[in-house]
């Protein structure tokens, strides 16, 4: 397997503030530096990087400064990361049309696959075609990323229709695309990450790594809170997956590298036990 670490604790994540009033512009977006992110990722070891698909468009018009940080690195850029609502009729076709520019700079950028998540919960509460608009939205993004090379995933997420396991299991049936399991999301959501990933084997696309500490709520470095982390990555070898794992970390108060280097030492140690 080879390790990855995503550039989101460098600034943490926010919209793009033009998607107040322009839907199909709402991309998301660390604010951090993508220059220090990358360079600290690679100092520490990784050897690839996954990025918001806002942070690329920063790019578009300047391609060779990005391919030129990541060569000169020597870091891979893995995955792109981008998300909906998705159950709304009337707004689903800009949110695909962004998926679209999000999935063409991500091949533009050498990227070999597209992580979403989203599906809205609504102020007056879910309705059970949610799951369905969900279901048929997501295998359009799947279309969407294979017409350019890249092999889509969706990603459970805190906030969202899908966050326990009863959740999951209601939309899996309703789509094609491919399962990133995010460790500390689906424990925090009531799901045994492990169970979830053996359940879903065949369905394995991309993995992000993240553990949890429960009281007070946090996300931590791997091997800092309560995730039985052996046996997820057990079940990740079970299912016969031997690709990227994606380490990300949503936002710490302490330094991003020494989070980064934390995470990478009790990697290397738990995959070489």
């Amino acid at each position: 397997m080879k390790l990855g670490y995503c550039t989101i604790t460098w600034g943490g994540v926010v919209g793009h503030p033009v998607g107040v009033t322009s839907v199909k512009d709402l991309f998301y977006m660390t604010h951090g530096s993508m220059e220090t992110a990358v360079k600290d990722i690679a100092s520490v070891g990784y050897e690839g990087v996954e990025m918001f698909d806002g942070n690329l468009v920063e790019y578009a018009d300047r391609p060779e400064e990005l391919r030129g940080l990541l060569h000169d690195a020597g870091v891979s850029l893995v995955s792109v990361y981008t998300g909906a609502n998705f159950i709304y009729a009337d707004i689903l076709p800009d949110e695909l049309h962004r998926i679209q520019r999000s999935a063409e700079l991500a091949a533009t950028f050498g990227a070999e696959r597209l992580v979403v998540g989203g599906g809205a919960r609504r102020a007056a509460g879910t309705r059970d075609e949610d799951y369905q608009r969900l279901g048929e939205a997501l295998d359009r993004v799947a279309d969407i990323a294979e017409g350019f090379g890249l092999s889509a995933s969706y990603h459970p997420h805190l906030s969202t229709i899908v966050e326990g396991p009863d959740e999951l299991e209601r939309l899996m049936p309703l789509t094609r695309i491919g399962f990133c399991p995010d460790t500390a999301h689906l424990a925090a959501g009531g799901a045994d990450p492990a169970a979830m990933i053996r359940k879903y084997p065949e369905r394995l696309r991309h993995v992000h790594l993240k553990d949890l500490r429960e009281d007070p709520f946090r996300f931590l470095p791997l091997g800092e809170g309560v995730l039985d982390l052996p046996d997820i990555v057990q079940a990740i070898k079970e299912s016969g997956y031997d690709s990227w794992l994606m380490v990300e970390l949503d936002e710490y108060d302490g330094d991003p590298r020494a989070a980064a280097e934390i995470s990478k030492k009790y990697l290397d140690d738990l995959l070489h036990s």
